[in-house]
């Protein structure tokens, strides 16, 4: 009796549909039935490779062997699944077995996985396709009655193997080639560059560059209470005719950018009476939609500061191992139109501790069919995440903390909008207007799924206001002048880089290639947790706490891409214009030898681009020093790699220790020959480090990390006379000076020590500069430091530099306000404990508590 082979993308697909058509035996890795075979893969089991015979043995890192194109692609077996591809094979080439059915995941990535299995296996067995977006028993049923042919499905077929191919083709020739030109001063320097990866890069890299070029600018506003019959109240001053002017994003009506204005506004209102007029009216708030891989990731950086490879992992053993999730990797986030009754199915099994909400939805009947939850328009080849109704036993902490806030939005979505009353309330001054605004929550909604926590989290925008009666006139008590200061774009962490990796599309002008991206931005939710981690492995970035932070390397890379012309890898246009085309070829608009023709002149071009240009010509926005060359006088110039003089060959490179110069600091290195201490050196190991770069006898750069040869025992005295001091040591008294990468007391060195005081110039990456030492000498404690960085944590932190009992340095963190409006208190002092950061003088190290980390 002749069968079908049915083949699925997982095992727990392939179950079940065992369960929905029924009759099956299960064999070791397969079940078998009087009219099918039915077994899986498991996600990809074959790549892309170029075959033998063209494949370049030696040399494929130089110019000589590239581009590389070859007239066809190979398969690989990829090793740790070749056993389930084994199997596969030899399920296809039963003699019993007379037709194929595939019935991997509904869309591109399914219908690579099954035709690299058909064609490394060599059948030409007749194939149908199965089309499933929902796995309910009557969904799979309703599939296998009305199966495809292969015909049906060929543009879909012809679009993944060329986006397979393409993403090969780009990213082989693309590394080769930068990597080739990054090699041809010296040494093996590997540049990786690719389609989704480098456009991420380049997102980040620009940040980061506002983050630099960032000028700060003062402004003021100004806070008044005012005082009712009721009781008192704050109102912040705001510009009634403020419209917000063209190109300044720091422009707001509360904002004042003259000094004099503000206190001309402060002495015209102080002491005046004011008028009231208030607006209050009802708003709603829809609960968050479900979820998808990205948006979880996101919600689990931000709550728990998981990476998004974490959270997938998490997910993925929550739904393999622990059955209590649907498929986690997903970019949907509705679920099929036929679930209510499964939904219903899973609210009946939640575990106990989500009964009193599941038993809340039944009682109200609030699963119904709904287009925000159940939409089959809005889904591909997967739904949002949910539970599945399995009672999951035996979980970690964080696969708890995953679960949670999975099931917890799964309930959330079925409750109604939280209701509010907004109020808005203008005291007007002397014609001045102040706003007060108030946000009270009237009935909790879904928010009653998080708890008191969460509402009165969601309530922070405004409180409970004093009661005002329309057109009183109140008294105004006091009126504050606050001093403040615009600051930097935030630096991206894993949940914002991830959402402007799946909003990458917003950024592309064309309207047609931004449609195409609208529902796929830079990557899929399977691929971008890998991406951020394959960009960190290259140390393109840096994880510190939760940001991101490029590299010197990521900056070259970016910089010898514009410089070289190749624009298409540094921006999301490339993943637009691809989207666009391989739609078209979906429809059977465009050709698949067509859209690959293309992609293979891309390649070429790509390559005769770094042909073109030496380190030292490609083109950039590059400096010319005002320093002079330190061996002949001449004129020095930045090119791609190097300062490099005019007239002579003398050179250095921009990148040391994985820290890229500044144009200022090597201008007062070559000035002055030393400059810092500078932080952010980086050591083999990863190792952050700060360091004073001086220049030899030979003019060239190199550490100098403070730690003179004469404070030994029987060194020789230390000439402090060319330097002021900073201030009195706490210790004993005698004066403070700055002896190599530490301020130290003139007794602790030479060869008459009678004293151990000594701070560093850098503590936990926090430069201290000379008048905070100086004012921690005189007064007793620092201004408010914002930059240093736990060593075990690795996040920021704030905190004061302060004198202790004993004459140590020791941290003092700033009392956090309690939400009453209290006044600051002081935390206690932590020391700085005298274990020295690695390959620094600084003897600081962090024991504080993490307060103020961030």
């Amino acid at each position: 009796m002749s069968k079908q082979l049915i083949i699925a993308e997982k095992p727990s697909v392939a179950q079940d549909i065992a369960r929905a058509l029924g009759g099956f035996t299960k064999e070791k890795d397969y079940f078998e039935s009087d009219e099918y075979v039915l077994s899986s893969a498991v996600g990809h089991l074959l790549e892309l490779v170029v075959p033998e015979e063209y494949e370049v043995k030696r040399g494929k890192w130089t110019f000589a062997h590239l581009p590389v194109i070859p007239p066809h692609f190979a398969l690989r077996p990829i090793e740790k699944t070749d056993d389930r591809l084994k199997l596969l094979t030899r399920l296809i080439k039963r003699k019993d077995v007379t037709g194929l059915i595939n019935a991997c995941d509904a869309g591109r990535e399914g219908e690579l996985i099954f035709n690299f299995i058909v064609q490394h296996a060599k059948t030409d067995k007749a194939v149908s396709r199965l089309w499933l977006q929902s796995m309910t028993a009557s969904a799979i049923r309703d599939g296998f009655a009305q199966l495809r042919s292969a015909q049906d499905v060929e543009g879909l077929r012809s679009a993944a193997v060329c986006r397979a191919e393409s993403d090969w083709l780009i990213g082989i020739n693309g590394t080769r080639a930068m990597t080739a030109f990054n090699s041809k001063t010296g040494g093996f320097h590997l540049t990786t560059v690719g389609r989704v990866q480098t456009p991420t890069l380049a997102i980040v890299v620009e940040r980061e560059q506002k983050i630099r070029q960032f000028k700060p600018r003062d402004y003021w506003e100004l806070e008044a209470t005012f005082g009712c019959k009721a009781g008192s109240y704050a109102g912040r001053w705001f510009d009634e005719g403020f419209r917000k002017p063209d190109g300044d994003e720091h422009a707001t009506a509360f904002r004042l950018w003259d000094r004099a204005r503000a206190n001309a506004i402060k002495a015209k209102c102080d002491g005046k009476p004011g008028r009231v007029s208030e607006e209050s009216k009802p708003s709603t708030q829809l609960s968050p939609l479900l979820f998808d891989l990205t948006s979880l990731q996101r919600e689990a950086n931000g709550r728990f500061g998981f990476s998004a490879r974490v959270t997938l992992q998490i997910a993925q053993a929550l739904y393999e191992k622990h059955k209590a999730l649907t498929y986690p990797r997903t970019d949907a986030r509705a679920l099929p139109e036929d679930y209510v009754g499964t939904v219903k199915d899973v609210m009946r099994a939640l575990p106990i501790e989500y009964a009193p909400f599941a038993n809340a939805i039944a009682k109200q009947d609030w699963v119904k069919p709904n287009k925000r939850i159940f939409n089959n328009a809005k889904i591909s080849d997967h739904f949002a995440i949910i539970p599945t109704g399995t009672v999951p036993k035996s979980l970690s902490e964080a696969e708890q903390k995953i679960y949670d806030l999975v099931t917890r939005r799964f309930l959330a979505v079925f409750y109604p909008a939280a209701e509010y009353r907004i109020t808005t309330r203008i005291t007007r001054v002397e014609g001045e207007a102040f706003k007060t605004e108030g946000k009270v929550l009237v009935n909790a909604g879904w928010l009653a799924v998080y708890g008191k926590e969460a509402a009165k989290a969601d309530d922070e925008g405004g409180a409970q206001l004093v009661a005002v009666e329309q057109n009183e006139t109140v008294s105004t008590d006091d009126i504050v002048v606050k001093a403040l200061v615009t600051k930097p774009p935030a630096r991206y962490n894993e949940a914002t880089l991830l959402s402007a990796m799946e909003g990458a599309g917003k950024m592309v002008d064309d309207e047609e290639l931004r449609a195409a991206m609208a529902e796929r931005g830079l990557g899929t939710p399977a691929t971008r947790a890998q991406i951020i981690e394959g960009l960190i492995a290259e140390q393109y970035l840096h994880r510190e706490g939760r940001e991101l932070i490029p590299s010197a390397k990521a900056f070259s890379l970016i910089t010898l891409l514009k410089g070289l012309d190749v624009t298409a890898l540094t921006s999301p246009e490339l993943t637009g214009e691809w989207e666009h085309k391989l739609a078209q070829m979906e429809r059977g608009q465009l050709s698949r030898p067509a859209f690959m023709r293309e992609i293979a002149e891309m390649a070429r071009e790509m390559v005769e681009h770094a042909k073109r240009y030496e380190s030292d010509t490609v083109p950039g926005d590059f400096a010319t020093l005002s320093a002079p060359c330190p061996k002949c006088g001449g004129l020095v110039k930045e090119n791609y790699k190097k300062f490099a003089c005019q007239a002579c060959d003398w050179s250095a490179w921009k990148i040391v220790a994985g820290r890229q110069f500044e144009i200022d600091e090597i201008e007062t290195l070559l000035r002055e020959r030393h400059v810092g201490p500078l932080t952010g050196f980086r050591s083999k190991m990863g190792r952050l480090f700060s360091a004073e770069i001086r220049l030899n006898d030979e003019h060239q750069p190199e550490f100098d990390f403070g730690q003179p040869k004469d404070d030994g025992e029987g060194g020789e005295a230390v000439d402090f006379s060319g330097q002021e001091p900073l201030g009195s040591c706490p210790k004993c008294r005698a004066r403070v000076f700055e002896h190599g990468m530490a301020y130290v007391c003139e007794k602790s060195v030479g060869p008459e020590k009678s004293c151990d005081f000594r701070s560093g110039k850098v503590i936990l990456q926090q430069p201290v500069e000379r008048e905070q030492m100086s004012k921690l000498l005189t007064e007793g404690r620092t201004d408010l430091l914002k930059g240093f960085v736990s060593t075990r944590t690795r996040r920021k932190f704030s905190a004061f530099l302060v004198q202790g009992e004993d004459g140590k340095v020791g941290f003092e963190f700033e009392a956090k306000v309690p939400k009453t409006g209290a006044a600051k208190g002081k935390a206690v002092a932590k020391p700085a404990a005298e274990k020295p950061e690695a390959n620094t003088a600084s003897p600081a190290k962090s024991t504080a508590r993490k307060r103020s980390a961030g």
